[in-house]
């Protein structure tokens, strides 16, 4: 149950405690009061839209707190312990902050969560029904979310399962389109490749190449100058008069003679001894040199068509290079990664035999699935309508009856089921339309085109308490849902919420007295002299003051002794008939044994509504 609200800095709202209670607690006042931002506010404590347009200006930021109470030992206690918050004496405090940049924070048991966890914990404890909720019932989409919300797990399951398959098909037939759809692109891409790669393995370039055909090339270009340079210095180290040197010692001559001069008095001294070593190294050191020039001279030739060869090569691979606005490694590159995109275009043709093998199971186990979900759907159909016209019944409506009618999707380019081309949705092939009978002969028309104002308020409030039940939500707040009704049919409003209220908490935004009569707490949001609404302006009424409050809603004034009478007598009348309610679901109780909860919600009404029926 919600037991504390405390709005600050929200619209017109400067700071304002809402104190609630068990049963129904009704909030009224006059237009503008600030009626809507209780709502607004309960719309951010369930993890709602932040608008920044909702901060009061001047404040900077604006702050929704409230205080669930939660037994320490329930699931939910478990789950906010789990996010890392703690519950105090039975109690959950939760709030939410939003500033005028459009930022917005979460709180749950003193931590800061995201606002989706706040929604998650609030989901299924508190329900926030306003105008615009009607007006969504209205939508195809919303009306089949209706009955799954009312069918439960029988559709639940399927369409968990449906879901996946819906997923996993779109996937395989989207592929299977690509393939098909692009096979004439695909193959003008496999020919490019193969083009190209056969350009490249006919020039069958080696990683480096490119480097070794330049080094060689320029040996083979300078040939004559390479062998003169290594012959010349290979004459300045060894004198050789019979390859046309001159008598004159080369430096290994000389080293050799330098060495045995030194060597013949090395045993006199040591040091000596260690010069002479260092002169037979270098000199064994330069006749290795030596030697590798006199190879390096002889393997020098100046070979024409060796040249041209290597000239042919340079130019192939300059070929290649500029053919992939490249060079040669990103040639090598390329051909490596088109070898393996054709190896891919190549199998797409078994690809997509394979991929049409899977799009024909899916399809099938999508149409399992899908006639699953349609027979429970076909199921809660007739219970959803037959409890929505029960709630009808109650709500001045006794001769109105509510028609789900569930057809399956027809579309020339869905898939054939039954002779039948269905078109599979994310949530099936269905499609569900709420159809209103107003009375008995009349034909059937869609609830948005056959109900009058009033009729239509009535029929969203009957759905809503049929949801609210079947989800067993602990609050449910309703933001002037009773909107475009009035006289007998708003007396039945209230009696309708008063009965709810014996199974769950109920908070009204209310304009009409009929309503407000039912009260089980009486809350009036006015305004201070500079058009906010601060502590003092959100006041519980006593007895005396909900006659005033009443009188004002009846006829604009406090002081009226005909509204005073008409005020009093619609408070005797509601409170005979919650008497008539809280008798009818005790006695219930005792006979069925049935502890409290939903089945006990389920139980009282029945017996209230028989009750009714029969009380003068």
């Amino acid at each position: 149950m919600l037991e504390e609200i405390r709005i600050r800095g929200l619209g017109v709202i400067d700071d304002a405690v809402l104190e609630l209670a068990p049963g129904l607690t009704v909030v009224s006042g006059e237009t503008g009061a600030g009626k809507t931002m209780i709502v607004q506010g309960l719309g951010l404590l369930t993890g709602g839209r932040a608008d920044a347009g909702l901060v009061r200006p001047g404040v900077g930021r604006a702050f929704v707190d409230g205080r669930l109470v939660t037994p320490a030992g329930s699931p939910l206690a478990e789950r906010v312990r789990d996010a890392g918050g703690e519950c105090d004496d039975d109690s959950l405090l939760i709030g939410r902050t939003l500033t005028e940049e459009g930022r917005s924070r979460a709180h749950i048991g003193g931590r800061s969560v995201p606002a989706s966890l706040l929604a998650e914990i609030t989901d299924g404890l508190i329900a926030v029904h306003g105008q615009s909720d009607q007006q969504r019932l209205l939508r195809a989409g919303e009306q089949r979310g209706a009955l799954d919300r009312f069918a439960g797990a029988a559709v639940e399951r399927p369409l968990v399962a449906y879901t996946a398959v819906y997923t996993r098909l779109r996937r395989v037939s989207s592929l299977l389109a690509e393939i098909t759809e692009r096979a004439r692109e695909r193959s003008a891409e496999a020919e490019i490749l193969r083009g190209g790669l056969a350009e490249i393995e006919r020039v069958d370039p080696y990683p480096g190449e490119d480097a070794a055909v330049d080094t060689e090339l320029r040996r083979l270009e300078h040939a004559e100058t390479l062998m003169q340079a290594a012959s010349g210095a290979h004459t300045v180290l060894v004198s050789d008069p019979a390859v046309g040197g001159d008598d004159t010692p080369g430096a290994v001559d000389l080293l050799g003679a330098a060495h045995r001069l030194v060597a013949a008095q090395a045993s006199l001294d040591q040091d000596l001894a260690d010069l002479a070593d260092r002169l037979h190294e270098v000199g064994m050191l330069l006749a290795d040199v030596a030697a590798d020039l006199a190879s390096y001279a002889a393997g020098v030739e100046s070979d024409p068509g060796r040249l041209a060869t290597v000239q042919a090569r340079k130019a192939a691979l300059a070929g290649l290079a500029r053919a992939h606005s490249t060079d040669l490694p990103g040639v090598l590159a390329w051909a490596e990664q088109a070898g393996r995109r054709l190896l891919e275009i190549d199998s797409d043709g078994d690809r997509a035999g394979e991929l049409a093998s899977e799009r024909d199971r899916l399809v099938a186990d999508l149409s399992t699935h899908a006639t699953e979900i349609s027979t429970a759907r076909r199921a809660a159909a007739d219970r959803f309508a037959a409890a929505v016209a029960a709630e009808l019944a109650g709500l001045a409506m006794p001769r109105a009856r509510v028609e789900a009618v569930v057809s399956q999707r027809a579309d020339p380019a869905g898939i054939p089921v039954d002779g039948q081309l269905v078109a599979y949705g994310p949530t099936g092939a269905d499609e569900v339309e709420l159809r209103l009978v107003p009375h008995p002969g009349a034909p059937a028309r869609p609830v948005h085109k056959g109900a009058s104002g009033g009729e239509l308020s009535r029929i969203m409030l009957a759905i809503e308490v049929v949801l609210a039940t079947a989800d067993t939500t602990t609050t449910m707040v309703f933001d002037e849902v009773d909107t475009g009704v009035g006289g007998r049919a708003a007396v039945e409003v209230g009696r309708r919420l008063a009965r709810l209220a014996r199974t769950h908490q109920v908070i009204c935004i209310t304009h009409l007295p009929q309503v407000a009569a039912f009260a089980d707490r009486h809350l009036v949001v006015t305004k201070a002299d500079d058009g906010s609404v601060t502590r003092s302006g959100v006041v519980t009424l006593d007895d005396a003051g909900r006659v005033r409050e009443l009188s004002r809603m009846l006829a604009g004034v406090e002081e009226s002794a005909l509204a005073h009478g008409h005020a009093e007598e619609l408070l005797a009348n509601a409170a005979a008939d919650k008497k008539i309610f809280d008798k009818s679901a005790r006695q219930q109780a005792v006979d069925q044994g049935v502890d409290q909860g939903v089945g006990l919600g389920r139980v009282r009404r029945v017996a209230m509504d028989e009750e009714l029926r029969n009380t003068p």
